[in-house]
């Protein structure tokens, strides 16, 4: 499944991007702030394609016509989320690589995400986070919908081995339908 919008592709992930996910992943202003280690090698963006990025649902991001990776978004379901969700409702999680901040790409694609989300999916209810201190991604959230819903105090990420302060925020698609 591809999504479109005006200025990307959103596409399955491929394990040819393992280059292009390395490129950008591996640049410490990118994932220790969303939760992860930046990436220390291709063989290794290689091997998130293959365990993490391959599931229903994510997608690399990309400009028209260019093809390459150059961040993810993605909406899991119910059990597969890092909240306590039901099967009808969705968490939406998204990165994208620093030549490519502030130029309003991820609200693009989280906009076709919730849309697809709600529409194709059938989703009631979608979930979002971010910690203390990333601030791009609060906005990004704000400018698509969603409401801060509470905060979540130590929480422990296990990628990165700390403990953070975490900020959830949800769009019911009620509110979204407005």
């Amino acid at each position: 499944m591809e999504l479109t919008t005006e200025r990307l592709l959103l596409r399955p992930w491929r394990e040819s991007d393992a280059e292009s996910l390395y490129q950008y992943a591996k640049d410490e202003r990118v994932g220790p702030i969303a939760g992860w280690p930046a990436h220390r090698s291709v063989e290794e963006s290689r091997e998130v394609i293959r365990t993490v990025f391959s599931q229903d649902g994510v997608f690399a991001v990309t400009l028209k016509g260019e093809g390459k990776a150059i961040g993810c978004i993605g909406v899991v379901r119910g059990a597969r989320s890092n909240f306590p969700i039901g099967e009808d409702e969705g968490e939406v999680s998204y990165w994208i690589g620093v030549p490519f901040w502030g130029q309003g790409l991820i609200p693009e694609a989280m906009r076709e995400v919730i849309r697809y989300a709600f529409e194709d999916l059938g989703l009631k209810a979608l979930w979002c986070g971010y910690f203390d201190g990333n601030e791009q991604s609060r906005r990004a959230q704000e400018k698509c919908g969603f409401r801060y819903f509470k905060t979540n105090e130590n929480v422990h990420c296990p990628l990165t081995g700390d403990v953070r302060t975490e900020h959830v925020s949800k769009l019911e698609k009620t509110e979204w339908k407005e």
